[in-house]
């Protein structure tokens, strides 16, 4: 089966340093290509303030990653991204394949 595009933003503790940041992304990274995906594009963690509180945390760190991966494989990313422990929050949406990147 063919691979779909997806885009995934998660949310990471506002305490964690660029070295756990890094480690973070490269495990969801590696885990997308070893699903049989392929990563397109990282945007830098940005700091945000939160609208409301989660787990304490008033503030956070949002990254973003565009990838496309085997349907039958996404639930299998969505349980590795849970087991991760810095990331308070996260969504993965299906991108329109169609959408020109510009």
């Amino acid at each position: 089966m063919a691979n779909r595009p997806y885009e995934l933003m998660y949310l990471i503790q506002p305490g964690a340093d660029e070295e756990r940041l890094g480690a973070v992304s490269e495990r969801i990274q590696s885990t997308i290509t070893s699903l049989g995906g392929a990563v397109q594009k990282v945007v830098p963690p940005v700091r945000r303030r939160l609208a409301y509180e989660i787990g304490r945390h008033r503030e956070g760190q949002y990254q973003v990653m565009e990838f496309t991966l085997p349907t039958e494989q996404a639930r299998e990313l969505d349980r590795t991204i849970k087991l991760t422990e810095d990331i308070l929050r996260h969504l993965v949406v299906r991108r329109d394949g169609s959408k020109k990147e510009g």
